[in-house]
This record gives structure tokens, sequence and C-alpha cells, in this order.
């Protein structure tokens, strides 16, 4: 196997972690409202959305440890964040300290959306960057698929199957922060923030080919000599930050972590008892990987717009049949069938495309802070959504009304990919960076 190829993928287990650490908590939804007796407003805001919250933070604060600190340094914290939380839930006897466990799993998952597709993005030849920086999507649906399935086969074990669910975490954070430990350090982030060209060299020889540092490093310290004194917020960037900040503003309007994190609750809304529903969100997360690695085939073949038209239609057609379905009271499978419609639609566009995207669009000196905008505005609605769901669930007595806004939302992510997306397939970042910065 490439070394490139065997880095990137121990770098994307953060990915995993993030996976399993946002969805774990939806087969502990119901068991811990029941067990705290908490309101739905108490409940979304402490026990579903305080991990979110804690995202914020990490994706706010990500681009600092990332520029200060390096890659390496950043990923073996997150390793950390995320071994401390799984410990810390699976103990812990009241609602106000499991939040806090939560939170700090949270900010593991906020750095692993910044760190990790920086890192990955900057080790990677342009020819294959969709591809490896997409692993990272690839492990977050795998992680997905693994907490469902290990919340459907944990779900009556012990006397509370919600301190195994969540305690089990800890076993994948130990393992990849043994291979974290052994990955280099990003050769852009030795170039531009330390100036060490001879490490950065031998870097790119050991992962790319001794054939590819001599123009990449020269192409790199060219570019970094103009631009090393900017910051993030400069006219000439306003084209990169209104890319970042649209494409998550509109991957959670699609309605996305809302569905992952309450897909039980939506099922038995929908019809199937509670066992059924929970091996329905297990369904959802193999539905997720395979149309993922679908994804990842296409991103550099076909190119990061085509994936975004194809996610966009699909949005707009399978939420538009949910909502139908749930107003009209269509019995039996047809609000499975159309919710796994919708999660293959986002698992080829908005789910393959959004990391690899945003951590294309910036000069590798303002990289992790291009990635931290993109990834805090992801989060912050990510967290407003999560904590809203369970009284918009209940305000409206049928669900089919939230389904609406979404597929109304995901016409006007459409909209943006027809007129405002560049493609960005197959060019370097150097080059990236000069076309989209304006003067």
């Amino acid at each position: 196997m490439n070394k490139i190829v065997k880095v990137s993928i121990v770098a994307s287990l953060a990915g995993f972690l993030f996976g399993f650490d946002t969805i774990v908590i939806s087969g502990a939804d119901q068991q811990l409202q029941r067990l705290w007796n908490t309101s739905d407003l108490f409940h979304g805001t402490f026990i579903m959305s305080m991990a979110l919250w804690g995202t914020v933070i990490g994706s706010i604060t990500g681009s600092y440890p990332c520029d200060q600190w390096g890659r390496k340094k950043s990923l073996i914290i997150i390793g950390f964040l995320f071994l401390i939380s799984a410990i810390g839930c699976a103990l812990v006897s009241n609602p106000y300290v499991f939040s806090f466990y939560r939170f700090i799993g949270g900010i593991g998952v906020g750095l692993s959306t910044v760190v990790a597709p920086t890192y990955i993005s900057e080790i990677s030849p342009a020819e294959k960057r969709g591809q490896m920086v997409a692993l990272y999507q690839f492990n977050i649906v795998f992680g997905i698929l693994v907490a469902f399935m290990s919340n459907y086969l944990l779900r009556e074990f012990g006397n509370e199957p919600w301190r195994w669910m969540l305690g089990v975490e800890s076993i994948p954070a130990f393992i990849y922060l043994i291979g974290i430990f052994g990955v280099p350090e990003s050769p852009r982030w030795l170039i531009f923030k330390k100036g060490d060209t001879i490490q950065a060299n031998s870097i790119f020889k050991e992962i790319g080919g001794s054939n590819i540092s001599t123009d990449i490093l020269k192409t790199i310290s060219e570019t970094e000599n103009t631009l090393k004194s900017n910051t993030l917020f400069r006219k000439k960037y306003s084209f990169p930050i209104l890319l970042a900040f649209l494409i998550a503003f509109f991957n959670q309007l699609s309605g996305i972590n809302a569905f992952l994190y309450y897909s039980p609750r939506i099922f038995e809304a929908g019809g199937l008892e509670t066992s059924s529903a929970l091996l329905g969100s297990f369904g959802i997360g193999i539905a997720n990987l395979i149309f993922t690695l679908i994804g990842i085939y296409l991103i550099d073949r076909y190119g990061r717009k085509i994936l975004m038209y194809i996610g966009s239609f699909g949005y707009i057609i399978s939420l538009s049949l949910v909502s139908i379905a749930f107003i009209n009271s269509w019995d039996g499978l047809s609000i499975p069938i159309f919710l796994f419609l919708f999660i293959a639609s986002h698992a080829v566009g908005q789910g393959a495309v959004i990391w690899v995207f945003i951590s294309e669009i910036f000069p590798n000196n303002l990289r992790a802070k291009g990635q931290s905008l993109g990834s805090s505005v992801h989060w912050i609605l990510a967290a407003l959504i999560t904590l809203f769901m369970p009284t918009a669930l209940s305000y409206f007595d049928n669900p089919g009304y939230v389904f609406i806004f979404f597929a109304f939302m995901m016409f006007i992510q459409l909209l943006f990919v027809i007129f405002i997306m560049p493609e960005t397939k197959k060019i370097s970042l150097e080059s990236l960076s000069n076309s989209l910065s304006k003067n």
C-alpha cells in the first residue's frame, strides 16, 4: 500500500471517532430522558446538543493548535479528548456531569473537522486529493454505522445499556492514539510555519515519491513569500470565505444531523416499533457507507460539482417525498425508503464533498483558519437544529412540515451549485488559492 494512503487512513480515523461520537447518543436518547425525567427543551439543550456546542468551540478554536503546535500534535490531542469523553460518559450519575463529558467529546469532533482534512489535503497529490480527504468522510459514516450497530447490539445489555453504548467508544479512541503517533508532520506546515524545507523535502520524498518534492516546494515557497503576512478576513479572500460558509450552511440545512441524531424517534413517528426503529437506523448507516464509497470513487473522476448536482436533486426529491408521506399518513415502508434515498443523496453529494472542498480553497498559511470557519458554520447550525428538533417534532403534529422546510433549503443549495460553486478537481492547492483569492 502506498505510504500516502496509509498515512491518510490513520489520520482519517479521527473521522471514525467523529461519526461514532456524534451518533452513539441516538441509542441512549430516550433512555436518558426517561432516566432523568427531563423536559424536551432541557433534554435537547443539555443531553442531545451539548456535544454539538463542544464542536462549535472545537471548530472555532481549532486553527490555533493546528497552526501553532502543528497538525500532528493536534491530531494526538483529538484522540485524548475522545478517550476522556467516552470513559467519563459511561461512569456519570447525573445529567450535568454527563453533559460536561459530552462537551469534551464535542471539542474533539470540532477539532477533527479542522485538523484532519487540513492535514490530509496537505500531504496528498492533486490528482488523488479528493479521494484521500474523502477517506475522512468515509470514516465518519463508518463510525456512524458502527455506532448504530453497537447501539442495536447493546440495547438490552446490563441494567443501564446506555452506559455501555457510550463507553465502548474508548476502544477505537485508544487504537487511534496508537496509530497517530506514527504519522509524519505536514510538510506544507513545516515550510510556512517553521521554514524547514529540508525536513519537508524529506517527508515529501518519503510519502509521495522522489519526483514530487522539487516543484511543489518551489511553488509553496513562492506562494508563501507573498501571502505569509495576510489574515483571513481580507477582501481578496471574500470568495473562498463565501464558498466555505455556503457549503457548510447548506450541509446542515439539509437536516442531515437532525435526522441522524433522532432517527429512531423519526422512524417511530413513521409507524415503526422501537426495536425496528433501531434496526432501521442501522440500515441507514449501511446505506450511508455504501453511497459514500460511491462518492469517493467518483469525486476525482467527475469532480465536486457533479456530485453536488446529484446530491441536490436527490435531496429535493427524497425530502419532498418524506414530507408528503408523513402528511398523508402513508403506511408501510414508504417513509423508511424515502429516508434511505435522502441518506444516499447526502452520502454521494454533500457528505463526500464538504470536507474536501473546504480544505482546498484557502492558501496554505490560512488553510486551518478557513477550515475552522467552514467547520464553525457547520457545527453552530448543527447544534441549533439538534437543540430545537425535539421541540419542533412536538410542536408540529406531523413531522412532514419539518421536512418541507429542509426540501426548500435544498432547492436554494442547487442554485448555489449552478451559479457560484467552482470546480476544484485535480488542481494544485497553490493554483487554487491563486485563482480564488482576489487582489
